[in-house]
C-alpha cells in the first residue's frame, strides 16, 4: 500500500461514491477502483460494500478507516511541523555547547540574536557537554550548531573561530600559592591537580601545558564540569587549571594568573559541512560569524 492509497480511501470513505470521490481527488473512476481494489487485495478483506448507488464502509472498513484517519493526520501535523521549523520567519534550533561557555556566552550571543525583530519567532533547545559528545550528537543531527573545542582529522565537521578563553589556576583559600598573582606550570607542579576528564577538549590543551614544560602531573581526580573541579579546589584537595568562568565566585577557591603563552583557548562553532542547514540555524550561524568579526575588528 502507499499513500496516495490511504488518501482514496479515506475521501471514498467520507463521500461514500465513487464518481464524486474520484472528481474530488482529480483522477479517473477506473483508476479510484483499481486503487481501492488493490488495498483490499492486500489487506485481504472487503472495506466497502453497495448501498444503492453509494457505498458505505464494511465492519473491517470502520476498522481500518480509525487507523487510516490517525495515520494521515499524524503525517499531516509532521508536515506542519517540518514547515515552522523550516521557514524563514520562524523555526527552531538545536544548540548545544561546552559548559565553560553557558554561563556568560552563550546566553549573551542568543540574547542579541533574538533581540532583532525578524528573529523573534525562532526559538531554542539548548544542551551541554564536553567536545566528544559535543561531536557525537552533531553528527547524529540531534544537535544544528555546537560550540566546542577543534578536534583534528574531522574532515566533514568545520570549525570556525568565535571565542577565546582565558585560562587561569584556582587554588583553595589560604593555599601556599594564594598570593603569588601569578604562576608557572612549575609553580603548581608541586600539588595534586583537579583535571578535566579525558573527553574534554580542555584537557588536551591542559596535558600540552605539562608537556611543553617537561613535567608529569600528578592528576588525582577528573570531572566534566568546572563546578565539580572547584568544590574539590575548595576541599582543599588540590589546585586545577580551568577556564575563566564566573561560577568560582560562589567557592572559597583564590584565581591565579596563568604565566604561560599558552593560557588561551580558542572556543569553536562546529556544524557538519555536507548538511542542509535551516533558515533559522543558518541566520544564526551568519549573525555568531558577523558579530565575531565585529569584536575582532
Amino acid at each position: 500500500m502507499n499513500l496516495n492509497q490511504l488518501y482514496y480511501f479515506k475521501i471514498l470513505a467520507e463521500l461514500e461514491h465513487y464518481t464524486r470521490a474520484a472528481e474530488k481527488l482529480n483522477i479517473s473512476q477506473p483508476t479510484l477502483s483499481h486503487s481501492i481494489a488493490t488495498l483490499e487485495k492486500e489487506l485481504g478483506a472487503s472495506l466497502f460494500e453497495k448501498q444503492g448507488r453509494n457505498v458505505v464502509l464494511t465492519k473491517y472498513g470502520k476498522i481500518y478507516m480509525f487507523y487510516v484517519e490517525s495515520a494521515l493526520t499524524q503525517l499531516e501535523l509532521g508536515k506542519n511541523q517540518i514547515e515552522r521549523l523550516i521557514s524563514s520567519g520562524g523555526g527552531h534550533i538545536e544548540l548545544a555547547y561546552m559548559t565553560s561557555v553557558g554561563t556568560n556566552y552563550v546566553p549573551d550571543i542568543v540574547a542579541g540574536f533574538l533581540q532583532t525583530p525578524q528573529n523573534k519567532n525562532i526559538s531554542f533547545s539548548c544542551y551541554e557537554g564536553n567536545t566528544k559528545t559535543l561531536l557525537y550528537n552533531l553528527k547524529r543531527e540531534k544537535y544544528d550548531l555546537i560550540f566546542c573545542s577543534m578536534v583534528e582529522n574531522e574532515a566533514d565537521v568545520e570549525y570556525i573561530p568565535v571565542y577565546e578563553q582565558g585560562l587561569i589556576v584556582i587554588v583553595p583559600e589560604g593555599h601556599p600559592l594564594e598570593k603569588k598573582g601569578k604562576v608557572s606550570i612549575q609553580d603548581i607542579c608541586p600539588y595534586p591537580l583537579i583535571c578535566y576528564t579525558k573527553e574534554s577538549g580542555m584537557r588536551r590543551i591542559i596535558d600540552d601545558l605539562f608537556t611543553k614544560a617537561q613535567i608529569m602531573p600528578n592528576i588525582i581526580c577528573q570531572f566534566e564540569d568546572v563546578n565539580s573541579m572547584t568544590g574539590l579546589v575548595a576541599a582543599n584537595q588540590g589546585v586545577a587549571i580551568i577556564t575563566d568562568n564566573p561560577v568560582i565566585q560562589n567557592y572559597p577557591v583564590t584565581k591565579l594568573e596563568l604565566d604561560t603563552v599558552y593560557s588561551k583557548r580558542m572556543v569553536y562553532m562546529a556544524y557538519m559541512v555536507n548538511r542542509y542547514l535551516p533558515p533559522a540555524v543558518e541566520k544564526f550561524k551568519e549573525y555568531i560569524i558577523q558579530r565575531t568579526k565585529q569584536r575582532n575588528n
